[in-house]
Parts: C-alpha cells; structure tokens; sequence
C-alpha cells in the first residue's frame, strides 16, 4: 500500500465535540467514494504502526475535489491527543486508499445509507459526488444521533437534500431531551416500521450501514426484521470514534 506524505491546511468543528482535518491531496492519488485511509501521526518514540500513531478514518470529501477531509470525536486518547495538537502546515502520513463501501454500479437500484454519528464520513463522500455529478439515481440517507449538536454535517445534508430532488435526507434525534436546540424532525430511534416507510417507494434498494460496532449490530437485526435480504445490506463499523 503506497504511503504519502500530505500537509494539514485547515481544521474545524463540525459537530459538538467533533473535528474535521483537511489535508492536501497527493498528487496522483485516486480514490473511490465511500473508501478510507489510514492516518499516521508521527510521534517521538512511538512506532508508526502502533495504536497511538496510526488510525484508519473514511475520507469525508469527493475524488473531485483537491484536498482529503476526516472527521473524528476528539477522545481523550494518545492518536486523538496527537493529531489536536498538530499545527496548520504539520506533516503527517496516509496510506490507502482502501474499503468496499462503496455505491453499487446498477443505477436502477437505490441506495439507503444508515448513519450513526460518526459513520456519517463515508457517506459525506458518496452523496457530495452524486451532487457534483448530477446523478439521478435515488438516494436516501437515515442519519441518527442523539441531539443536533452531535450531528456532523448536518447543515450540508439539508442543503444537498433541498437542492437535489434525488437525494432525500430523513435525520432523527434520539435524546432531545438533552439538547438545547430546537428540532423539528423525527425524535425517535431507527426501527423497523421507519425503515419501511422510508423504502416503501424505492425501487430494490440495497442498504449501507455505517457507525460504531454496536449501532451497527443493532441496525443490521432491524433491517432483517423489516424483511430485508441479508445480500442487500453491506456495513462497516468505526471503532474507537
């Protein structure tokens, strides 16, 4: 797998508690939505290929544009304490790409992404380049969190949503109870009878599951019980986020 050396250029909060680095994009580096990396942040006396300098996170942006965005929860750990700290012009490793979750090939399919917190990342990169290219192949995303505060992109997500008749967003927050925002979404848990109205016009949808391991579990047992074939779900589950 081929290591590049890249530059970080920017970083912002795009959720409570949740960072975005960007980095530049190497020169001939190819990538396909929905792939990863793996970041590497050199530290005095830590090997390269330990927990505390290396992290695997999905690329947030498209392959159109020139630079590569991650987002984490910034943990109280060794990595996440290395990469807060890094400076605007720091240099850090990549090595990849790499994944498979990545859109299928048959348009006639839609795709249903379901994203818990964090898992969001992936998807960011598969729907900013379904808007760029204009693509007419219908497209639903379920992203829950527990308040708008933990949600991500979300502001992206509406616009993307009300821009692009092919893109539909349906965000769902679990634990208003504790925010002090005001929503006027969906306040529920993702379940199975959620799941079937959202599909209920979709033609052959397969499904695209994306969060921490547990979410992740818990989605895949929904989504059977709301008659889904196995065959029609992939997922990928963010550890340590």
């Amino acid at each position: 797998m081929t290591t590049y050396t890249v530059r970080l250029t920017a970083r912002d909060e795009v959720a409570e508690g949740t960072v975005a680095f960007h980095f530049d994009k190497p020169a001939g580096f190819i990538f396909k939505p929905g792939q990863a990396i793996d970041l590497i942040v050199p530290q005095q006396g830590v090997a390269n290929d330990s927990s505390q300098a290396r992290h695997t996170f999905s690329i947030a942006t498209a392959p159109f544009e020139n630079k590569l965005v991650i987002a984490t929860r910034m943990r109280d750990s060794a990595f996440k304490r290395a990469l807060g700290a890094l400076v605007i012009g720091a240099e850090v490793q990549i090595e990849g790409p790499f994944g498979t979750l990545t859109l299928h090939k048959n348009m006639e399919r839609a795709g249903v992404f379901i994203a818990g917190g964090i898992g969001i990342t992936p998807f960011m990169s598969i729907v900013r380049n379904a808007v760029e290219q204009g693509m007419p192949q219908a497209l639903t995303l379920i992203y829950t969190n527990r308040r708008p505060e933990d949600a991500a992109f979300l502001a992206q997500l509406q616009q993307w949503a009300r821009e692009n008749p092919a893109f539909r967003l349906v965000a769902t927050m679990t634990q208003m109870d504790r925010s002090s925002q005001a929503w006027h979404g969906l306040a529920s848990p993702v379940n199975g009878d959620l799941v079937k109205s959202v599909i209920e016009t979709l033609s052959s949808p397969i499904f695209y599951v994306s969060g921490p391991p547990a979410m992740v579990q818990a989605m895949h047992a929904t989504l059977a019980d709301a008659g889904i074939d196995e065959d029609d779900v992939r997922s990928e589950e963010f550890y340590g986020y």
